[in-house]
């Protein structure tokens, strides 16, 4: 069974940072692209990074570039979203999913690509 579960969430200050961990398992990283999504209250879920099966492609929103990193531990099966600088805008649930579709060189933030969820982890920057 194909599931995913985010943690390193938590309660920081402006321009503090996180580590998001999103583990894997019923199958392997090398097999789907991950992305990170987030959900800030009121707001409509957007794409923040992901990483191609392949784990030789990148994609971030503009809102985040510079600022956060995606990255993956085969070994651990693990997909990590290093978030720096944060910003009282980045507050938000983060969500890991599994696109089961992407071609190994690719991967999108569009989140009617991807299938499996995680449950999320709160993020949240205080001023």
């Amino acid at each position: 069974q194909l599931q995913l579960m985010e943690s390193g969430g938590g309660l920081v200050q402006a321009g503090q940072s996180l580590r998001l961990s999103c583990a894997a398992s019923g199958f392997g990283l090398t097999y789907y692209a991950i992305g990170w999504f987030r959900q800030a209250p009121g707001k409509e879920r957007e794409g923040v990074s992901c990483i191609s099966s392949g784990g030789g492609t990148t994609n971030y929103a503009d809102s985040v570039k510079g600022r956060f990193t995606i990255s993956r531990d085969i070994g651990t099966n693990t997909v990590y979203l290093e978030v720096s600088n944060l910003e009282p805008e980045d507050t938000a649930v983060y969500y890991c999913a599994a696109d089961v579709l992407a071609i190994e060189a690719a991967c999108v933030l569009a989140e009617g690509d991807y299938s499996y969820w995680g449950q999320g982890t709160q993020v949240t920057v205080s001023p």
